[in-house]
């Protein structure tokens, strides 16, 4: 398996451009999602875990009531990577569905 490597700011930075609602925050890939309830936030968060799962990349993330906290970081590469922005690429087209 090749060896992936750790982006530099700048490579972040233009990654960044092109991914709405996510930032740096403690040096890794930040996304915060407020949902309309404790229910619908803990659906998300399956719904993100078997997206990670599939791509054997999981979050660092909390939950509070509606409120989930999602962090993206390598740490194989002791950093933020090509994966962390496939994931967030992932998360953004989950939430972009409608719900039912």
């Amino acid at each position: 398996m090749a060896k992936i490597s750790k982006l530099d700011t700048a490579e972040i930075d233009q990654r960044l451009t092109a991914l709405n609602d996510w930032s740096i925050k403690n040096s890794k890939l930040y996304r915060q999602v407020v949902c309309k309830d404790f229910v619908s936030a803990f659906g998300l968060m399956t719904k993100v875990a078997l997206l990670a799962e599939k791509a054997n990349h999981h979050p660092e993330w909390s939950n509070v009531y509606k409120t989930v906290d999602i962090y993206l970081t390598t740490h194989e590469a002791g950093g933020i990577s090509t994966r962390d922005f496939e994931l967030a690429t992932a998360i953004n087209a989950l939430l972009e569905q409608p719900t039912p």
